[in-house]
């Protein structure tokens, strides 16, 4: 059976405005936006409007002398305009903001709560949800504020190289991942489907392939997902030459499967690897032409990234592929 949040997909996925928000924090970010560019907006059609009247009022006439308007000298009025109108707007401004930003920064988790920590890395992105148990790549999995409740999602950000930025346009502001330092964002999305961000700080060469999917569910639904994700992989395989050979080359020190004897830390958790949508940070669908692709030659498919080329045979690659195709 397909998931619900699948059914809702149309409503999100693609989207990256910050117009169309879908999540509390957004929402302000987007109701202060309005204002900003309305107290501009304003601004510009005042100033235009002067420019243009003066440029058609005072313009050069056949039979005019050529000579200077008068001049106007120190008029208070003008000086006194001029200088309170603008702190007045920015007097107002900073106001908005500040309320804006306080109001998004002083909110205290509920005891409904989900708490995850997101860890940037050159060029993908590692979750962790301590309460549940889970670790998984590249797809932030949360429950939607509906009728049953609100259920906000706290994250907890870090780097584990460089300076990133985590920004999902339609669920909250971007927020940075600095090392040696850790930030702090909430999302509550109101509707399930897929939300597309991305990395907004450059971090090297692959920065523009580095997204990230947000993935919102119907309450109950996220709940199954999590006992899905905390289940080890299993023991028996349909796919046991792929198996043997994964384990005998260096994929166990990178990569980790729960269950088994791989407990790498340095490359994705690949436990329930075939329950993404993509590989690679959204490099490619997760399909097994795409997984073949990056398990041959992974420089093809994300120049400068971090996984080798491990030199396998075709054979050795087809069967790889069929012992990961096992991890859902």
């Amino acid at each position: 059976m397909k998931p619900l949040w699948l059914v809702y997909i149309k409503f999100a996925d693609g989207v990256t405005n910050i117009f169309s928000p879908l999540s509390q924090p957004a929402q302000e970010i987007k109701e202060s936006s309005i204002l900003v560019l309305a107290v501009c907006g304003v601004i510009f059609i005042v100033v235009a409007g002067l420019l243009l009247y003066a440029i058609v009022r005072f313009r050069h006439r056949a039979g005019d002398e050529v000579s200077e308007p008068p001049q106007v000298y120190g008029s208070n009025q003008i000086e006194l305009a001029w200088t309170i109108l603008p702190l007045l707007i920015v007097l107002v401004l900073i106001m908005v903001t500040s309320r804006t930003i306080a109001d998004i920064q002083n909110r205290k988790p509920p005891p409904t709560a989900v708490h995850a920590t997101v860890i940037g890395h050159q060029w993908w992105w590692e979750i962790r949800y301590p309460e549940f148990g889970i670790v998984t790549a590249n797809e932030l999995h949360v429950p939607a504020s509906d009728g049953h409740g609100s259920r906000p999602t706290f994250l907890k950000l870090q780097s584990a190289d460089v300076a990133h930025s985590f920004w999902v346009p339609q669920l909250a502001g971007k927020t940075d991942l600095i090392p040696n330092r850790e930030n702090l964002m909430w999302i509550e999305p109101t509707k399930p489907g897929v939300y597309r961000g991305n990395c907004a700080e450059y971090c090297g060469t692959q920065h523009a392939r580095m997204l990230i999917r947000v993935v919102v569910h119907p309450q109950d639904e996220f709940e199954r997902w999590v006992k899905q994700q905390q289940e080890s992989a299993s023991a028996d395989t349909n796919a046991p030459k792929g198996r043997t050979v994964f384990f005998a080359n260096s994929c166990v020190n990178c990569h980790t499967i729960r269950g088994t004897s791989a407990q790498g830390k340095f490359g994705p958790d690949l436990t329930h690897l075939m329950s993404r949508e993509t590989l690679a940070a959204g490099a490619a669908p997760n399909t097994p032409d795409s997984l073949r692709q990056w398990i041959r030659d992974p420089q093809k498919s994300k120049v400068g990234c971090l996984m080798p080329n491990m030199q396998l045979t075709d054979d050795q690659v087809d069967q790889v592929v069929a012992y990961l195709q096992t991890l859902k």
